[in-house]
């Protein structure tokens, strides 16, 4: 067992009453705000979603981490919020949904759980448009829902600069929760979504000058001292340490583009700790892989892109050939359905890979959406037969040949399916993992290809 450490860093969540109440705006802006200041940040979003942690990314000009209780556990969460923090004045979170939406029916896996894992004053976020006293009911009955909410103080959304002096005192009066600000309605500064969420940060041109109105706004009617006060009254964290050591050399490809951009960036600096040089490449723009021991495909949007990946017929038959040539590979969602033979749109199909037998379309509705508990059916580049992890299903598309590699039950237990194409070199299925849930699975891999590489090695 290893000894438990301290850390001391500042943090604070910003949470709010349900999804859309602008959350991710609201937290650019004070990133944003917070830069201009002086002050260095670190950033995390709870919950697995890809996308919000690509726009504080892009803010900061440093990676944001996703904090998943169910598919990290408490121990290694703590472990990442000292890890990624450790030099930073104040950790940001972004909530995910509303504060207390869970697993089903339950809190699990919600911001309020993550804020009582990690210990963390937590700032809610309401829209005030056409409200006005009814305001300190919603603040009122969120912080006393749970008696150990952790919420400390609230941001009003939507509304402008009088009402909010108008009803400040009043509210505060009514909640015992103090009011550190407000954001008015700004035309032109919210981001656009499509069918998984948001659209990525590298498909708004203009970012940086949103970004930048939203930090002069949340200079002016934000109380940012007193938000860093309660991130700086937060307690001590006690976490235990995780020790890594390297298994090897291996040179990783790793598709990096427009594409395919579904990547937690604590499972990537897990492998490269482990000892893996990550490649990034471009399946869309790049002609050739590169000289590589293990390839990896994240999730992202290829069926936006599907004639450009079609068209770059060199970059399929040497992916092809690597996979077939038993190359460790590892894709997921989006990755794994590039894998396959087709993508069919309507009367149209493209050519694909053609690594695995199939074909992927989009559907009308998510496809076996939510958190899913996977089990390997047979030994496999990722690990031995019964070897578990916990993950996560959101995509719109299906396949005609989803794999039977390993089993996938809800983790409500209602409903059960088998998933992912695997062998000694692949795993390739829809569900999303996160390797620091089970550090074992990326060891494997890892090993998978300083193996590979020494074969090459001795064959040249």
């Amino acid at each position: 067992m290893t000894d438990m450490a301290i850390s001391n860093v500042p943090r604070i969540m910003i949470s709010a009453t349900g999804s859309g109440v602008g959350k991710t705006t609201l937290v650019c802006g004070l990133l944003k705000a917070l830069l201009n200041q002086g002050v260095s940040v670190s950033a995390f979003k709870s919950g697995p979603d890809y996308i919000d942690p690509m726009f504080h990314t892009r803010v900061m000009g440093a990676h944001s981490r996703n904090l998943d209780l169910f598919m990290l556990g408490e121990d290694t969460a703590r472990y990442l919020v000292a890890k990624n923090a450790a030099q930073a004045d104040v950790a940001v979170f972004e909530g995910a949904m509303g504060f207390y939406d869970g697993m089903g029916k339950t809190t699990e896996a919600s911001a309020y759980a993550l804020a009582k894992a990690c210990d963390v004053p937590v700032v809610l976020v309401v829209n005030g448009k056409g409200a006005a006293l009814s305001v300190a009911a919603t603040i009122k009955g969120f912080k006393e829902f749970r008696k150990d909410s952790h919420i400390a103080g609230a941001i009003l959304n939507n509304v402008n600069p009088m009402s909010y002096a108008f009803y400040k005192e009043a509210i505060e009066a009514e909640t015992g929760v103090k009011l550190l600000g407000y954001f008015p309605k700004m035309d032109n500064c919210n981001f656009e979504s499509r069918h998984l969420g948001l659209v990525t940060a590298e498909e708004i041109g203009d970012l940086q000058e949103i970004v930048e109105r939203l930090a002069q706004q949340a200079a002016k009617s934000l109380d940012i001292e007193g938000i860093v006060a309660l991130a700086k009254g937060a307690a001590p964290l006690p976490y235990e340490p995780v020790g890594l050591e390297p298994v090897g050399k291996a040179r990783i490809a790793i598709a990096q583009d427009k594409a395919f951009c579904f990547y937690y960036r604590d499972a990537l600096d897990l492998l490269a700790e482990l000892g893996a040089e990550l490649v990034p490449f471009s399946p869309v723009e790049d002609k050739h892989l590169p000289d590589c021991d293990g390839i990896i495909f994240g999730g992202g949007y290829p069926e936006l892109y599907a004639q450009q990946l079609a068209d770059n017929s060199t970059m399929l038959q040497e992916v092809k050939t690597a996979i077939l040539s038993a190359m460790p590979c590892f894709a997921e969602c989006g990755g794994f359905m590039y894998l396959l033979e087709r993508y069919v749109e309507g009367e149209h199909a493209y050519n694909w890979v053609g690594a695995i037998p199939g074909e992927t379309a989009m559907t009308k509705s998510l496809k076996r959406f939510g958190y899913v508990q996977l089990t390997a059916q047979q030994d496999n580049v990722l690990c031995k037969k019964g070897g578990c992890i916990n993950g996560h299903e959101f995509h719109y598309s299906d396949s005609t040949n989803n794999g039977d590699g390993f089993t996938a039950v809800k983790a409500s237990g209602r409903g059960t399916w088998d998933c992912v194409h695997v062998s000694d070199s692949l795993y390739a299925g829809y569900p999303h993992i996160h390797l620091y849930g089970n550090v074992e699975f990326a060891r494997s891999f890892v090993q998978h290809c300083c193996a590979f590489a020494q074969k090459k090695q001795q064959t040249e």
